[in-house]
C-alpha cells in the first residue's frame, strides 16, 4: 500500500487525533521503563537469594505487559491515522509529504502546538527545517 502523503495543513489538522494518542504513548514508555525496572530488581533480588511476596513477580511482569499493550495501541493508532512515530519518549511524530519529487517528512513532536518543520528521510530531527516546503 502507497503511503499516504500529508499537506502541512493536513498534518496540522491531523493532529486534533494523534495528539493524544502521543501524549498517551509517552506516559505509557514511561510506566513501561518503571515497570521493567522494577521487574529488573525483583529478578536480581530473586537471583541473589533474596525474598518476594507471592505473586510479586507475577505483578511485574502483568504491569509490564499491560504497559507494553497499551504503547503499542498508542503507536498502531497513530500509524493507522497515517504517522510515523520516530520516538516513544518525546512523542515524535513524522507525517510523509513530497517536496517537489522528494519525498520528506513534516515533523513535530508532543508540546509543539503544530506543524511546523519538515526534513528529508535520511536526515531525521537534526536536519529539521522550518516550513513551508
Amino acid at each position: 500500500m502507497a503511503p499516504r502523503y500529508f499537506t502541512p495543513e493536513e498534518a496540522n489538522e491531523a493532529l486534533a487525533a494523534v495528539r493524544p494518542f502521543a501524549e498517551r504513548m509517552v506516559t505509557h514508555r514511561r510506566a513501561l521503563a518503571k515497570a521493567e525496572e522494577r521487574q529488573v530488581r525483583l529478578v536480581q533480588s530473586v537471583a541473589g537469594n533474596g525474598a518476594l511476596r507471592p505473586g510479586e513477580l507475577a505483578g511485574a511482569q502483568a504491569c509490564v505487559d499491560r504497559e507494553a499493550a497499551a504503547l503499542t495501541h498508542c503507536v498502531e493508532a497513530i500509524q493507522e491515522l497515517g504517522g510515523v512515530v520516530k520516538g516513544l519518549d518525546e512523542g515524535l511524530v513524522d507525517f510523509p509529504a513530497r517536496r517537489g519529487d522528494e519525498d520528506v517528512f513534516l515533523c513535530w513532536h508532543l508540546g509543539e502546538r503544530e506543524v511546523a518543520y519538515w526534513h528529508g528521510i535520511d536526515d531525521g530531527f537534526a536536519g529539521r527545517r522550518p516550513l513551508p516546503l
